[in-house]
């Protein structure tokens, strides 16, 4: 409950003017002579058309004994009350909490919506992306959401990105139909697209022969996401954001994504994945289905007993050339070799950077907006 109290009845100060002269037996002619001022000045001032200066306040104060601040304070807090009235509603209140908890420009620049000026259309306009209604609490959905121990819980620009590609997916045509039994064969097939980063074209294609559709879908701003698995009725799809736009941070998200398919139709599964920094990031525990979604990721990429066996014997310096031969053997790019020595803390984020390559140049006709 509010502490900031409010009269139920606005009482202008007119017309406490009013009741100083009643009490004196004057009319306002006598005040304007006394004054000095024109009769309709004073008959403005006692009708409310017209504001009581803090010239007229000392004047007044002269007049009938009082302190220029009553005069002055009175005024000041009937305009002050009257605007509060005729706001609309809790319009700017309402704005604000829309624009803390969403990049609206940014929802706007995409196309997303048109930030109509009235407060109930933009509520109607964010409430119809979202697919929930006001936002009243933080969203309770069926979605699991993994991120850093710093950032706990899903926030409304977070589902504005997941509706977003689920729409563009929605949208897409000339998918095969999904079986579980796919997925183990999509993800060999996926590997032997793991070499060049020019592969990564091949990567929607692919996914769709299998039944899976493919979203990449440019990272919005507070939402720090890497990826998404969802199911639509027509089947699964994986999304991407690319906010780590290199070659080791698109194949594992990409697979971690497709690992998720192998719980089964359930929630929807927002990941961010890693912060991207010099050290390793500070992970919230996963649970169950995050942990064995990490260790299937793992095996797609690279056989486990087959890395281990690099790390021991070319570890604890790994060179350029070391992981550039290692990653031919294993028909990778380079970049995937790295990034896995770097999520295990073998070797430092700052070193090799070279190997890091893009992808967006090679899927710039893929990224959606």
């Amino acid at each position: 409950m509010s502490d900031d109290l409010r009269p139920a009845r606005l009482v202008p100060p007119g017309r406490i003017l009013k009741q100083e002269l009643d009490a004196r037996d004057w009319t306002q002619r006598d005040l304007a002579a006394i004054l000095g001022r024109p009769e309709q000045a004073i008959s403005e001032i006692i009708n409310g058309t017209k504001q009581i200066t803090p010239e007229t306040s000392v004047e007044l104060s002269q007049a009938f004994g009082t302190s220029p601040a009553f005069w002055h304070t009175l005024e000041a807090n009937y305009r002050l009350d009257l605007a509060l009235r005729q706001a609309h509603d809790d319009a700017i209140a309402r704005r604000s909490r829309l624009y803390a908890e969403l990049p609206l420009r940014e929802m706007a620049s995409r196309g997303w919506l048109t930030l109509r000026e009235p407060v109930d259309e933009l509520e109607a306009e964010v409430t119809g992306c979202l697919g929930v209604p006001l936002l009243s609490e933080p969203p309770r959905l069926a979605v699991r959401w993994r991120g850093s121990s710093g950032r706990s819980a899903l926030t409304y620009a977070q589902l504005a990105w997941l509706r977003r590609a689920e729409s563009l997916a929605r949208d897409q045509t000339g998918i095969s139909l999904w079986r579980d039994d796919h997925l183990e064969p999509l993800a060999h097939e996926l590997s032997s697209h793991m070499r060049l980063v020019e592969d990564v074209t091949l990567v929607p294609v692919t996914l769709a022969r299998w039944g899976v559709r493919f979203v990449c879908l440019r990272h919005l701003p507070k939402t720090y996401l890497d990826g998404a698995a969802f199911w639509l009725d027509e089947g699964p799809a994986v999304a991407l954001t690319l906010r780590y736009d290199r070659i080791d941070a698109f194949w594992f998200t990409l697979m971690h994504e497709l690992a998720h398919l192998a719980e089964g139709r359930s929630e929807a599964y927002l990941d961010q994945l890693e912060d991207g920094g010099e050290d390793p990031p500070d992970q919230s525990p996963a649970d169950a289905c995050e942990e064995a979604a990490d260790r299937l990721t793992s095996r797609w990429l690279l056989a486990p007993e087959t890395f281990a066996d690099f790390v021991t014997r070319t570890g604890p310096r790994f060179s350029r050339a070391g992981i550039k031969a290692f990653a031919a053997s294993q028909s990778r790019h380079p970049g995937i070799v790295l990034g896995r020595l770097q999520r295990e803390g073998v070797v430092p984020y700052r070193n090799l950077r070279g190997l890091l390559v893009k992808v967006s140049p090679v899927l710039a006709g893929q990224i959606r907006e």
